[in-house]
């Protein structure tokens, strides 16, 4: 059996069960489906602040290009996602080999303060790992998503980890990110990975997914990191099977609701349209 793969179809990815060939929609593009209004007015504070902090060069590009010009201030916030997501996959790649247990010692200047938290957070914690970059797929409700660990960690009463591994270990998954802040979607991206029926690594192995005593993301930014705990009950597992379901309302019962006219305006040709052609 072979590795999972994964398509793009308008849009959204799509997971390819290497056995069956069955596809399933990717966990971020079924959270996707939650409303972001705030996108709207992020995307128009990107392109006018360009406008406005290079409104020379815009202005000599535009009597040469106008179509051009427009096309460079309506893509500002498409390079800033492009360049951010860049950075976050580095990083990604990054902390999985020093999760793994590769000696990290030199990396790109950008990458360097993710490398310092990431091994912070590796001596404060000091968690065991379990599982990394696989697959978890729900069978039970279609979907699937590659996560970013399954740690074993050792916390004490007060749910704070020992690293010396003296307190009551925990089995938790985990998620890496690099944004600008932690945002609410995570714990639906993480409930829909903990909810999920089984795990199918890199080889096409597969694994039923363990029993998690529950989830934790750890945000790295450049200034500063932290490791912090997510609920993914069933409530917010519930939030997440709607959106599975706004999904493929979106995808395909939304275009199987309006059937064709039964009856519809006549167009009237005059006379005098008729001499006229």
């Amino acid at each position: 059996m072979g590795s999972v793969r994964t398509i793009m179809r308008s849009g959204s990815r799509f997971y390819v069960d290497p056995e069956t060939a069955i596809k399933v929609p990717g966990v971020t593009s079924v959270v996707g489906m939650l409303p972001k209004p705030f996108l709207t007015f992020w995307a128009a504070k990107m392109t006018a602040e360009l406008a406005v902090d290079s409104i020379d060069f815009v202005s000599r590009m535009a009597e040469q290009d106008r179509d051009g010009a427009v096309d460079y201030l309506k893509g500002a916030s498409r390079r800033y996602t492009k360049v951010r997501a860049d950075v976050g996959s580095e990083a990604h790649d990054l902390f999985e080999r020093m999760i793994r247990g590769e000696r990290v010692a030199f990396v790109a200047p950008d990458l360097e303060p993710y490398r310092k938290h990431f091994a912070e957070f590796l001596e404060a914690v000091n968690p065991e790992l379990v599982r990394a970059e696989d697959v978890a797929w729900s069978d039970a409700h279609e979907y699937a998503g590659s996560f970013d660990a399954i740690l074993r960690v050792w916390l004490d009463e007060d749910g704070k980890p020992t690293p010396d591994r003296s307190g009551t270990p925990h089995l938790l998954i985990v998620d890496w990110k690099t944004s600008k802040s932690t945002y609410p979607d995570v714990a639906l991206q993480m409930s829909a990975y903990a909810h999920a029926d089984r795990i199918i690594d890199a080889e096409g192995n597969e694994f039923a997914m363990p029993d998690l005593d529950g989830a934790a993301v750890l945000h790295i930014t450049p200034d500063q990191w932290a490791f912090k705990p997510v609920r993914i009950d069933r409530d917010v597992f519930e939030v997440f099977l709607t959106l599975r379901r706004v999904f493929t309302w979106d995808r395909e019962t939304s275009k199987t609701v309006i059937g064709r006219a039964i009856a519809k305006s006549t167009k009237i040709v005059t006379g005098t349209q008729r001499r006229a052609k």
